[in-house]
């Protein structure tokens, strides 16, 4: 029951700042040790090895946190608090619902809430655009920040979890195609990647299962599979199915244009604040529908 309890603690309460304000989060602090070790070893040759012992290092420490709170007195509740830190789906829903509610404001105001989210340039954005991006966001980061950690808690409790979460704040820092990160984030990269695998296509089965679209799996499948990354073209496509529009396709890095695929391109390109609240609900029920499942087993 502890997962369940957790996932409901994260709903109700997200990121409260008065604490994060006065304490450093946990993906705070496992930024500072990816940051630490990049600073360290990220030099002179051999960085694909360093990039891969470090990551080594930073799964062995993330494990052992896990099993450490295990013996903690009182361990039940610890654990059950730092589950609901680590998941995050309020925050997730409330920014992509201030992305809506400022693109009613204005197109300008849309652009500051999605910079919040996404790592494109925003600055030449229309409202479609900035729609696009949201919805996007929204479908990539419930598989990478809701239903992968709850996938491998439950495969490996709250050790699984701290991995899981560790690996992908790596990956999120180093894991880029950079002169710099190449090398020594390719182990991150790739690891982060075999994480999501499963997740990623759970996901996608579950916006679908929701909605009833099973007709459109075929159209989901070939989607992912042109999709720049091996995971995320998933519960993109899905998503996009979902709310019948287009989502991805070219978008602007460091004033780079990048002639991206669009996912769903069959689907209305005219997007806006009501298909991104339709987003945010649809994440909610995919939410509800984890939280059966974390209580049946704990049931069972």
């Amino acid at each position: 029951m502890t997962l369940a309890i957790a996932m409901i603690l994260d709903a109700i309460l997200g990121e409260p700042r008065w604490l994060w304000d006065r304490l450093p989060h946990p993906a705070v602090l496992m930024g500072r040790l990816v940051g630490r070790l990049d600073d360290r070893f990220n030099a002179g040759s051999r960085r694909r090895l360093k990039g891969a012992l470090s990551l080594v290092g930073m799964c062995v420490a993330a494990l052992a946190v896990g099993w450490l709170v295990k013996a903690l007195p009182l361990a039940w509740l610890c654990e059950t608090l730092l589950c609901a830190v680590l998941l995050a789906h309020r925050s997730l829903v409330d920014h992509v619902r201030d992305v809506a509610k400022a693109l009613r404001l204005s197109v300008g105001d849309g652009r500051v809430m999605v910079a919040r989210i996404v790592g494109r340039d925003t600055r030449a954005m229309d409202g479609p655009a900035i729609a696009r991006a949201s919805i996007e966001s929204a479908a990539e980061n419930f598989s990478d920040g809701v239903a992968a950690p709850i996938f491998w808690y439950a495969i490996g409790g709250l050790p699984g979890m701290l991995l899981y979460k560790m690996t992908n704040t790596a990956d999120s820092m180093i894991g880029y195609r950079t002169p710099r990160h190449e090398e020594f984030g390719w182990a991150a990269a790739r690891f982060d990647d075999l994480l999501n695998w499963i997740p990623a296509r759970l996901t996608a089965l579950l916006f679908t299962g929701l909605t009833g679209l099973w007709g459109a799996w075929h159209g989901i499948v070939g989607d992912a599979r042109r999709h720049r990354s091996p995971n995320a073209g998933w519960p993109e496509a899905a998503m996009s199915r979902a709310l019948d529009v287009a989502v991805a396709g070219p978008r602007s890095y460091d004033g780079e244009m990048r002639e991206f695929p669009f996912v769903n391109p069959e689907g209305r390109h005219d997007s806006g604040p009501n298909d991104i609240e339709a987003a945010a609900w649809l994440l909610w029920r995919a939410w509800a529908a984890l939280l059966g499942v974390a209580v049946l087993m704990a049931l069972l």
